[in-house]
């Protein structure tokens, strides 16, 4: 039978391993975050112009519902979420944590982005 002190030092033993992981997986998605951030931001800005775009597009000027409308993305876009706004007849995608767009039906334009605030 394991004496208290020795199920003590068990227990400090298993929160400082577990201490170490987290901090070498915070450390692994820094530097992942450093090499491949920006562009993965590009992508995920791309995305959503895209996405808000065509959905709205397909929403306002199709007339289709937006379920309808979700099958039409492309293969690479399964982050992005669409919601709309029937009263502004407005559609925005979002890209978890990392960019959000708008577009909005402008009579004699058709669906127009919001601008991008860099």
């Amino acid at each position: 039978m394991a004496t208290p002190k020795a199920r003590s030092t068990r227990s400090a033993s298993l929160r400082h391993s577990k201490l170490v992981w987290m901090a070498a997986v915070a450390v692994v998605l820094l530097a992942l975050w450093a090499a491949f951030g920006s562009v993965a931001l590009g992508y995920a800005r791309a995305g959503t112009a895209y996405g808000a775009r065509v959905a709205c597009s397909c929403r306002y000027i199709a007339g289709r519902s937006l379920d309808d409308c979700r099958k039409d993305k492309i293969a690479g876009m399964e982050l992005v979420m669409l919601s709309d706004d029937d009263a502004a007849k407005s559609v925005t995608a979002r890209f978890p944590l990392l960019a959000s767009d708008t577009a909005t039906l402008r009579p004699g334009y058709g669906c127009v982005l919001k601008p991008w605030n860099h």
